[in-house]
């Protein structure tokens, strides 16, 4: 059992292969957090929790007079609201009589095989190599009868902890959770650690900043109904010396697809709190007498041998504990051809054949039709929301080109925006009360469009209906599902104005319903998630598609940067990347090694390309199915940071027996008369030889001096030279 409990001691020890997290039942059935590190004995670390007399810091009523015991100071597996703690706190609740009050003590726990559930939101799952078990520990307010149960499922070769919270009214009267948190993360010494996250903007997803905490609130939010270009929700504290390859780092990605908060304070006493779910901003949410209400999950991943562990711990899980898809692992995703950037909204089925018999000739293997298939679409004025087939643009019928399509020998994917409607639209003609927009006011434009009232559910069942009905009217391989929005003017024509703050989650809650109803109907069809590139790419998501469109900026020396800030947490299998026609200074040979830190396709008209761009395009697209084992299941070491001045930008993928290996590395500055510059390689097997295949040449060594030594990178080379570097143990 992965999990002990010590009946004496009062103390829970969960045990991952490598960590250990520990609570304690202790003052006045108060639940502390004691430990969160490498593995240790299930000793009692109580002793940790010193108690002094802190002014201004209240005392528990029921503590008799003993000042040295404050919730204020004391770490705290879950938050009390009003009881002398004035740090960020999990939970804020109104209750049935108007107070804004809850304190949480020890009521009762179980233990379990396996990992636990959420009511409409996804959560990881166990393979049957997996040792997952459970704890469900019950914390009650004795007054209001509100009881908040702490899910802990510990994947126990993973390193992985998935942790939740399920509020329960026990009361007779209507409560009103005004914010409730997933995760409460005490740590008694905080103030050597750095807060790391991915902002960005669009176009410019998932970009690294690092900081110190200082005593002030830290908020990495966002409040766009989704989880955004602007922030991800992926935080990890680290320690101040913490590198690539050592120092402690603690991981939290919140499986949670619409507007989050994560906060981190380091208090008067320099302990650190972090809190992490759903943003209370615009949120309030009624729970009626008997009824629950359960939080996004987190994954919690700890390591004190660097940034690159934590990554790997991560990369390993999401492939293997997210998504059951056969296209994860079973099934090798074709190389793929997507016409956005080829025609945009200027196409018919004639073109699209000619588009996709170049393609062929390149090595792709699938066409997507992207945006423009459906309605009266020529333009973004016009047609969401109206999922039929445009037969002035696609004359001889979706089944028939699809047909033509497949006898070339090639797949054919479709795009959908099922979460928009155009005001010239039949669907918004027919309701538009459908749409989001608030009485008296008129909705706020984004890209021409107004968001649909995904927490309907006549909205859901006609989208799962009329989606379903396209898919099933051709063999279409893939899909690329599509948002080009962020959400506004939330309001709901059937929710009464008391309970208007629940929208924007049960907007969520709707639109995995309408996932499950499409994707997980249609096993042998492979999806893609795209936000206006990579504006909703989280952990939740990946739970339904097996890839997520990175960004749609396909610049290649962008996508650098791109690719470095996503790989701290997501896998290079998750990454959608493609070779365009943007930034023509940098050779295409180029575009296509960057790209392949991706899943791999081309954004352009192939028709266009001269006969030598469609033979230097076919001999990569070979390097992407020589490699495909390497990049997506390989472990992924980042060898230089794009953010810092650099000459090169260099990257490894090691399989699991490092037996072999790729190093990409993309030269982004050139100077004359310049030193040699050497990359030093990760993850080898120190005693072995390898053959080393790459800038034209072939040697030997050993992977001692790979990764001590290096490998030497060419100079008289021109501007903005990748090199593919095969390494394969030969003795």
């Amino acid at each position: 059992m992965a999990i002990i409990y010590n009946e004496k001691k009062r103390t829970f020890s969960l045990h991952t292969a490598k960590t250990t997290y520990q609570l304690k039942i202790g003052n006045l059935n108060y639940v502390k957090h004691l430990y969160y590190g490498a593995t240790i004995q299930d000793e009692d670390l109580i002793y940790l929790v010193r108690r002094y007399d802190r002014g201004f810091s209240g005392n528990p009523y029921e503590s008799l007079k003993e000042r040295t015991f404050s919730l204020d100071a004391q770490p705290q597996e879950f938050t009390t609201q009003q009881q002398g703690d004035f740090r960020i706190n999990s939970i804020e609740v109104q209750n049935a009589d108007g107070s804004f009050s809850f304190n949480g003590r020890y009521r009762s726990h179980k233990m379990y095989k396996g990992a636990f559930t959420l009511n409409g939101l996804p959560t990881a799952i166990a393979t049957e190599n997996d040792t997952v078990d459970t704890l469900e520990l019950v914390i009650e307010d004795s007054v209001t009868k509100i009881q908040v149960t702490l899910l802990y499922s510990v994947f126990e070769e993973a390193d992985i902890i998935m942790r939740a919270a399920r509020v329960h009214n026990g009361g007779e009267g209507e409560i009103s959770l005004k914010r409730i948190m997933s995760v409460n993360m005490d740590y008694m010494n905080g103030r050597n650690l750095d807060l790391v996250s991915l902002p960005g903007r669009y176009g410019q997803e998932r970009q690294v900043e690092r900081q110190p905490l200082t005593h002030h609130v830290h908020k990495i939010r966002s409040g766009r109904g989704i989880s955004s270009h602007q922030q991800n929700p992926f935080i990890a504290l680290v320690d101040r010396t913490a590198n690539e390859e050592y120092g402690s780092c603690y991981g939290f990605s919140l499986m949670y697809s619409g507007s989050f908060i994560a906060e981190v304070e380091l208090d008067q006493y320099d302990q650190a709190r972090l809190v992490m779910g759903i943003n209370d901003r615009l949120f309030s949410y009624v729970v009626g007498p008997g009824e629950d209400f359960d939080t996004p999950a987190v994954l919690m991943t700890y390591t004190h041998k660097g940034l690159t562990k934590m990554s790997h711990n991560y990369h390993n899980f999401f492939r293997n504990n997210l998504n059951r898809s056969k296209f994860v692992k079973d099934v090798k995703r074709p190389i793929l051809i997507n016409t956005w950037e080829a025609a945009f909204f200027d196409f018919d089925d004639e073109k699209l054949v000619e588009i996709a018999k170049a393609a062929r000739d390149m090595g792709v293997e699938m066409i997507v039709m992207d945006d423009g298939w459906f309605g009266k679409r020529d333009d973004d004025n016009s047609g969401l929301g109206d999922w039929v087939v445009n037969e002035k643009k696609i004359k001889c019928g979706l089944p028939k080109l699809v047909s033509q399509i497949n006898d070339l020998g090639m797949k054919f994917g479709i795009w959908f925006e099922p979460e928009m409607v155009s005001e010239d639209s039949d669907l918004f003609r027919a309701h538009p009360d459908w749409a989001m927009e608030i009485p008296g006011r008129r909705a706020v434009r984004s890209r021409n469009q107004l968001v649909l009232d995904v927490s309907r559910r006549e909205v859901q069942d006609y989208l799962i209906r009329s989606i379903n009905g396209i898919l099933d009217s051709a063999n279409i391989y893939y899909v690329k599902w599509d948002i080009n929005r962020a959400i506004t003017d939330l309001w709901s024509n059937v929710l009464p104005a008391d309970r208007q703050g629940e929208i924007s989650h049960r907007y969520v809650l709707g639109l995995y319903r309408v996932m499950d109803g499409i994707i997980k109907t249609h096993p042998d069809i492979m999806f893609e998630g795209c936000a206006g590139g990579g504006g909703r790419f989280d952990s939740a998501m990946l739970t339904y598609f097996v890839q997520y469109w990175s960004s749609d900026n396909t610049k290649p020396l962008d996508n650098l940067k791109l690719h470095y800030g996503s790989s701290f947490v997501y896998p290079v299998c998750t990454m959608g990347a493609h070779v365009s026609t943007a930034s023509p200074m940098v050779p295409i040979e180029t575009k296509a090694a960057i790209a392949m830190c991706g899943t791999f396709g081309y954004e352009l008209d192939a028709t266009k390309l001269s006969k030598e761009e469609i033979e230097k395009c076919r001999k990569m697209s070979g390097y992407y199915h020589k490699f495909y084992d390497l990049n997506f299941f390989g472990d992924y070491y980042r060898l230089t940071n794009p953010f810092e001045p650099v000459n090169l930008v260099a990257w490894e993928c090691v399989a699991k027996d490092k037996k072999k290996a790729l190093l990409t590395v993309v030269t982004v500055h050139l100077t004359v008369n310049g030193p040699q510059e050497y990359i030093k390689c990760k993850g080898l097997l120190p005693n072995r030889k390898y053959r080393i295949t790459g800038d034209g040449n072939e040697w030997t060594a050993t992977g001692m001096a790979l990764m001590h030594a290096g490998v030497p990178v060419p100079r008289e080379i021109p501007e903005f030279t990748a090199f593919l570097y095969h390494l394969e143990v030969i003795d």
